[in-house]
C-alpha cells in the first residue's frame, strides 16, 4: 500500500465514522481523476459531471462497506462505472421509446469542450473531442477495459478484477477496442 492509499484509507474510515470533512478531502483528492474517467466513458461534459456527483453520493452512502483491500480510487471507479452503466441503460430505454427525436434534442447536439491549454491548437482540441466521441461510441464491454487500463493506469489484472473477467478477456477487449477506434476514426464524421 502506498502513502496515498494509506491516507485514503484513513480518510475513508473517518468519513465512515461521520466526519464530513474527511469525505470532502476524499472528494477533492479524487474528483478530477474520476471526472476524466467518467467523461471519457459518457463523452459529454455535463452528463459526466452528473455521473460524478451520483458516484460521490453513492460512495458516501456505501462508505461502511469500503474495506481497504483495494485502493479507494479503484473502489470509487467501480461505483462510477456502475453509474455510467446505469446511465447507458436509461438512455437505451429513452431511445427505444423516443427513437431519434431524443438524439436530435439541443442537449444531445452540444459538443464536448475539454479544458484547453493556451498553447493547444484548434486542430488538437478537435482531435481530442473526436477521440472522446469515438470512445463514447464503443460498446461498454470494450470501452470499460480500455478506459481502465489505458487512461486510468490500472493493470490488466486490476481491471479484470474490477470488471469480473479474466486478464485475457481484458487484453482481448482492449485490442478489439483499439481496432474499433481505428475504424471509427478513419470514417468521416457525420454532423
Amino acid at each position: 500500500m502506498n502513502l496515498a492509499d494509506g491516507e485514503d484509507l484513513d480518510l475513508a474510515r473517518r468519513a465512515a465514522a461521520g466526519e464530513e470533512r474527511a469525505f470532502t478531502a476524499l472528494m477533492r483528492r479524487h474528483k478530477e481523476g474520476l471526472y476524466r474517467f467518467v467523461r471519457r466513458y459518457v463523452g459529454e461534459p455535463d452528463a459526466a459531471y452528473e455521473v460524478v456527483q451520483e458516484s460521490f453520493v453513492a460512495a458516501w452512502k456505501a462508505l461502511g462497506r469500503f474495506d481497504g483491500r483495494r485502493p479507494f480510487a479503484t473502489w470509487l471507479r467501480a461505483i462510477a462505472l456502475n453509474k455510467c452503466r446505469d446511465r447507458g441503460r436509461r438512455l437505451a430505454v429513452r431511445r427505444a421509446i423516443l427513437g431519434d427525436r431524443d438524439l436530435d434534442s439541443p442537449e444531445a447536439q452540444r459538443r464536448a469542450d475539454p479544458a484547453p491549454t493556451p498553447e493547444a491548437s484548434l486542430a488538437e482540441r478537435e482531435d481530442l473531442r473526436r477521440l472522446d466521441r469515438a470512445i463514447a461510441r464503443l460498446p461498454a464491454k470494450l470501452k470499460e477495459p480500455l478506459l481502465l487500463t489505458l487512461f486510468e493506469g490500472l493493470s490488466q489484472q486490476e481491471a479484470a478484477g474490477l470488471l469480473g473477467v479474466s486478464v485475457k478477456a481484458v487484453e482481448t477487449r482492449v485490442y478489439r477496442a483499439r481496432l474499433q477506434l481505428t475504424e471509427i476514426l478513419a470514417r468521416p464524421e457525420r454532423r
